[in-house]
């Protein structure tokens, strides 16, 4: 049986990407994304807008990429797959986040806007990334 989980999304950071590192020194990112669509009401006839809000994940050298260019307001292409994780809140009740793990990164901001038009990193993200084992070489750079 084929299957296929990919997502791709060009939107805007609704805030600066948080980045942490795991107890074996894994640099990990987040950040929400906010994509929007236009259209027009076919009642009223005006047109209107509708936000969707994901939660990005970035490991490695991706991440530190992330954190050190990009802010709120930055315009960027993620490239990723869909993952659900599982996790209880303080009452002990369980509660589920589906995020967006990125495995690939382009920066779309205009140069003027502080961002790094054109730049891109792509990094393969693998379950070893996941079991904080770097899934890269020493010698690749961010761009």
């Amino acid at each position: 049986m084929a299957s296929l989980n990919k997502v791709m999304l060009i939107g805007n950071l609704g805030k600066d990407p948080e980045l942490r590192h795991t107890g074996s020194g894994m640099a990990v990112a987040t950040f929400s994304l906010a994509t929007s669509e236009r259209y027009k009401n076919k009642q009223s006839g005006e047109w209107e807008e509708k936000t969707e809000w994901h939660n990005v994940v970035l490991w490695g050298k991706q991440a530190e990429t992330a954190g050190q260019y990009l802010s709120k307001g930055k315009t960027v292409y993620i490239e990723g797959r869909l993952q659900t994780r599982k996790w209880q809140d303080r009452d002990g009740n369980n509660r589920y986040t589906t995020e967006v793990v990125g495995e690939s990164m382009k920066m779309l901001s205009p140069k003027g806007d502080g961002g790094r038009s054109g730049d891109s990193y792509s990094e393969p993200v693998s379950s070893s990334a996941m079991a904080e084992e770097p899934p890269f070489q020493d010698d690749d750079i961010p761009f």
